[in-house]
């Protein structure tokens, strides 16, 4: 099992969305797991605002735990869909570390400005649909799965 540790915006790793049906997948690339998390937390929030509008204006620490590296991601990506929804944030950036099956994490952002962040859609939930969190054999991380819009 993996243990690695990402820094919010120094990594190698890269992030994109994809369709699916008429909700939006999610996928992080990096060198470990932990910054492949962090990139599929940057498409996750991708999805709700444009990253350049977001400042970091303030810090939420999250933790969870979990029986896989796929339960795990889950757990993670709706703790930031619970942030977004319950305190009003946006985030931009992330630092995540996995050891084990248990991740620490912190997300950087601010409260939501309609007028300047104009939200695209509300995320709802991460889901099981296409969650995968594996390792290629040229030793890159991947970390998915859908999230209801």
């Amino acid at each position: 099992m993996e243990t690695g540790v990402g820094r919010a915006g120094v990594g190698t790793g890269r992030f994109e969305t994809f369709e699916h049906g008429a909700d939006v997948g999610v996928r992080g690339y990096g060198a470990s797991a932990a910054e492949a998390f962090e990139e599929a937390a940057r498409a996750l929030a991708s999805v709700v605002v444009d990253l350049g509008t977001v400042e970091q204006d303030c810090e939420v620490d999250i933790e969870c735990c979990a029986e896989d590296l796929e339960l795990l991601l889950l757990d993670f990506l709706n703790e930031l869909v619970f942030q977004m929804s319950a305190h009003g944030l946006v985030f931009t950036c992330f630092e995540v570390r996995i050891d084990g099956l248990h991740l620490r994490a912190r997300a950087f952002g601010e409260r939501v400005e309609l007028a300047r962040h104009q939200p695209a859609v509300e995320v709802k939930a991460a889901t099981c649909t296409e969650l995968r969190v594996t390792q290629r054999e040229d030793g890159q991380w991947i970390a998915q799965c859908v999230v209801d819009v």
